[in-house]
């Protein structure tokens, strides 16, 4: 159970990577306008806040990452802290900005959460 926590962990860290870039990066390119549905002037006027909300990603991910190297029981509680970040964060995000959040940042979260408990 412990590799199948580590891999869970591990691609939510790759996720928020993700929304890292899209955010940070091509915010204002067509996967980031595809992300946000926005249209170039609003991309462009909201690209700051995308910024600063992939910037808070990249942290979720660093965390993480931190969490799958670092010796147990450091390792582990760090997990256990990154993942219950993630899930908040997703389920605030899905409750106030977009419904998609719930699936795109709090379930994966959720389950790897649920898999690094079990792992113990």
């Amino acid at each position: 159970m412990t590799v199948t926590a580590h891999v869970l962990v591990a691609l939510v860290a790759a996720l928020h990577v993700y929304f890292l870039v899209l955010e940070m990066f091509l915010w204002e390119r067509p996967p980031g306008r595809a992300l946000s549905g926005f249209d170039a002037e609003t991309a462009h006027a909201t690209a700051p806040l995308a910024a600063n909300q992939g910037l808070y990603n990249g942290f979720l991910a660093a965390g993480l990452i931190w969490g799958l190297i670092a010796a147990d029981p450091t390792g582990h509680r760090v997990q256990v802290f990154f993942l219950v970040c993630v899930v908040i964060a997703g389920l605030y995000g899905g409750a106030t900005a977009n419904r998609r959040i719930y699936v795109a940042q709090a379930l994966p979260g959720a389950l790897a959460l649920a898999a690094v408990l079990v792992a113990g």
